[in-house]
């Protein structure tokens, strides 16, 4: 089982990152899949989640308007699209599959908004 984030990096306030997470090992397209993010000195937060089909997606109260969470069942792959990013936007993004007690964590992928 694998699950690889890429996509992150470094970025102006205001900016935009399309962040990728390509799954391999498992039935992609059984999996609820979420994103979380964890920055310095704090705990891992929710910040959007997609189920299976993608029919039904949440977000954070700090990113809605802002984020944008999708798949594509055919390419094994969940994405995060992020504008408008903010400085407090700053952490390590990581991508999860969720199936009833089933939980996959991918690596991770730093994004830093900074000017």
């Amino acid at each position: 089982v694998q699950l690889v984030e890429s996509g992150g990096g470094l970025v102006q306030p205001g900016g935009s990152l399309r962040l990728s997470c390509v799954a391999s090992g498992f039935t992609f397209s059984i999996y609820a899949m979420s994103w979380f993010r964890q920055a310095p000195g704090k705990e891992r937060e929710l910040v959007a989640g997609i189920t299976n089909g993608g029919g039904s997606t949440n977000y954070a109260d700090s990113v809605k308007g802002r984020f944008t969470i999708s798949r594509d069942n055919a390419k094994n792959t969940v994405y995060l699209q992020m504008n408008s990013l903010k400085p407090e936007d700053t952490a390590v993004y990581y991508c999860r599959a969720h199936l009833f007690s089933i939980r996959y964590w991918g690596q991770g992928t730093q994004v830093t908004v900074s000017s």
